[in-house]
């Protein structure tokens, strides 16, 4: 069986019809792995505890096996089942049961690793479309959106794909192929991730925008959520991208095992060295990809331009500079960068003024999951009236609290476990009004946030959702948190705030 997997480096190796595979788990990821191995003629059955009626009918039509149960212990049926594979979903982490067994009784792919495999099913040019990929705790998203316009500005065929919401296995098998793949990979993903071996992945550029402890609870320890993250960078050939600021970036970097010639470029808010990426002045800067890198520098974009795109924030301006690092990595004219970003907006949810009215500006930064995203949030206004709370992945509040609390207006403090947010208040910030949200239904939440926060803010305060936690404690997502952040603003001010005042938009 070792012979037979190791050949399955292609959509059209042989070893595929008739391969016997387990896939554990049944969201977009799940469905996206079953679906690939299904056409390319693999025997597949799907374990889940549950998934969308639809999608399970789906299963069915397909010809995929889904067998209900729980994962949370060995399923009888995937003991004897004995697949040559095991297709593990990213969500679920390596301390689950069936995901233990699996490893100790089987082979163990993640969808990215089965992705890279059949990266060549369509091929627009000589070869199939170069990957670039990216990481970090924090503005992954944005910096992949970004990435991409930058190659389509430059009239390439691009997608961005992975974390981001559309499956790479999706996107390998569009009819019409891609020029280039920019694909967003989160520390589960990378986790799956092998670094040796047919299937592991292979970038032409590579990118760890910056870590802070994330999904402790997934990964077991800062250590193995940082060794995952390392990962992106193992065997990039033209350059990893790495933020100045940030030493740990570097060091991962400096031990990355990469191929030979592939190069170390930073990004900085700062004058960039030669071989970065940074600012003079008030224009971008490409130190990197020139000539004469030691006495000249390109102009990329300005900082005028990311003021009229909503990017001019710090977070917002590294993620500007790292997606430009590589995109430049493939020879994306600086022209073409220019024209991305003052063409780009950035998605909901994500420091997204929602309104303003009597002085006072609301802003939606639901996205900021943990206290890393959140510092960068809170760094960005004056004087803030914070609502704060949610699931907090194992991740320590505190120090947070004590670098914004105690210049707070107030804080407002959602969710179902708000003791840590209680006590680091208690202790940083005694004097600052903290208001709990006490209603538990999901519909009354935000208003009663919104009413909290109305009650407190004074003319030149910002009203900042940045919870600084996961969302499924009360809300679907993220992005339902946002919007009903948002709904609820609107209804609070009524006709007095200025824009339009009615639905909020979807993400």
């Amino acid at each position: 069986m070792a012979d037979r997997l190791t050949s399955l480096d292609s959509w059209y190796s042989e070893g595929w019809k008739g391969l016997n595979v387990a896939v554990l788990g049944l969201g977009a990821t799940g469905f996206s792995v079953a679906d690939t191995l299904v056409e390319l003629g693999s025997a597949v059955t799907v374990y889940a505890p549950d998934g969308p009626a639809d999608t399970i009918e789906l299963l069915d039509v397909i010809g995929a096996t889904f067998v209900r149960t729980p994962l949370d212990s060995v399923p009888a049926a995937l003991e004897t089942q004995a697949a040559d594979v095991v297709v593990v979903s990213p969500g679920l982490p390596p301390h689950n049961p069936s995901v233990q067994w699996s490893v100790a009784n089987s082979t163990v792919w993640g969808d990215i690793e089965l992705a890279w495999r059949v990266r060549d099913k369509v091929v627009r040019g000589p070869v199939a479309a170069p990957w670039l990929t990216v990481t970090g705790t924090n503005g992954k998203t944005t910096t992949t959106q970004l990435t991409t316009a930058m190659f389509e500005s430059a009239g390439l065929r691009a997608v961005a794909c992975g974390n981001i919401g559309v499956p790479v296995l999706d996107v390998v098998r569009d009819p019409d192929g891609f020029d280039v793949l920019v694909v967003e990979l989160s520390s589960h993903q990378l986790h799956y991730m092998p670094t040796t071996g047919d299937g592991a992945v292979v970038p032409l550029a590579s990118a760890c925008l910056n870590i802070a402890d994330d999904h402790l609870e997934w990964h077991g320890s800062a250590e193995a959520y940082r060794a995952a993250k390392a990962k992106v960078y193992e065997r990039t050939v033209l350059a990893c991208v790495y933020n100045t600021a940030d030493e740990v970036t570097r060091h991962m970097v400096e031990q990355a095992d990469v191929v030979e010639g592939c190069r170390a470029v930073g990004f900085t808010p700062g004058v960039p060295a030669p071989g970065d990426v940074g600012i003079v002045e008030d224009v971008l800067c490409d130190r990197a990809f020139t000539e004469d890198r030691r006495s000249s520098a390109l102009e990329l974009s300005t900082m005028a331009d990311l003021e009229a795109a909503g990017l001019a924030s710090p977070h917002m301006t590294m993620n500007v500079l790292a997606a430009a690092a590589l995109a430049r990595a493939a020879s994306v004219q600086p022209s073409a960068i220019r024209d991305a970003v003052r063409g780009f907006r950035a998605d909901h949810h994500r420091t997204e003024r929602v309104a303003a009215a009597d002085g006072v500006t609301w802003v939606d930064d639901s996205k900021a999951t943990n206290p890393h995203a959140a510092t960068a949030s809170l760094a960005s206004f004056e004087t803030v009236v914070w609502i704060v709370g949610g699931q907090f992945k194992g991740v320590d509040i505190d120090a947070l609290v004590a670098r914004f609390g105690p210049g707070a207006r107030a804080v407002v403090v959602i969710g179902t476990d708000r003791a840590p947010v209680l006590e680091a208040f208690a202790r940083h910030a005694p004097g600052v009004p903290v208001l709990e949200v006490e209603a538990t239904d999901t519909d009354q939440v935000m208003p009663e946030a919104v009413r909290h926060a109305a009650s407190v803010a004074r003319p030149g305060d910002t009203v900042l959702l940045a919870p600084a936690a996961a969302s499924f404690d009360q809300f679907d997502s993220y992005a339902d948190r946002g919007r009903r952040f948002a709904a609820a603003v609107h209804e609070h001010l009524g006709g007095s705030a200025d824009g339009d005042h009615g639905s909020p938009e979807q993400p």
